[in-house]
């Protein structure tokens, strides 16, 4: 199964600069040193949503978590970086009720089963 209307999917500027670029963020800081790690800069943030659309539409859902605001989608698969290599990252999205298009919820590194999360 494919992300529900990924060609619409969203991602809010905030999520990338304030989140997952930001390596002052509580949480956040260690997705940014990780993202940066592979070429992603807060600078071009375009890049790094412009690969998180692109890695919804590339790979299957690998699971799907019922919420109170809809669905949520599990998405594990290979991110193209900008210094040309791929690691394995996983992207949530959800999909508000009454919505068409699923929101990035956020993306980390993918970890082998029994690994400590990242979320």
């Amino acid at each position: 199964m494919r992300l529900p209307n990924a060609h619409q999917a969203i991602i809010d500027r905030e999520k990338i600069t304030e989140y997952l670029l930001n390596n002052a963020h509580r949480y956040g800081a260690s997705k940014a040193r990780f993202f940066g790690e592979f070429g992603f800069e807060l600078a071009a943030w375009e890049t790094l949503a412009q690969a998180l659309l692109e890695h919804a539409q590339r790979h299957e859902v690998s699971r799907v978590t019922e919420t109170l605001f809809g669905p949520r989608y599990e998405i594990s698969g290979e991110l193209y970086a900008p210094d040309g290599r791929a690691p394995i990252v996983c992207t949530i999205w959800q999909l508000d009720h009454g919505k068409v298009a699923p929101r990035l919820i956020t993306a980390y590194p993918f970890e082998r089963q029994g690994e400590a999360s990242h979320d």
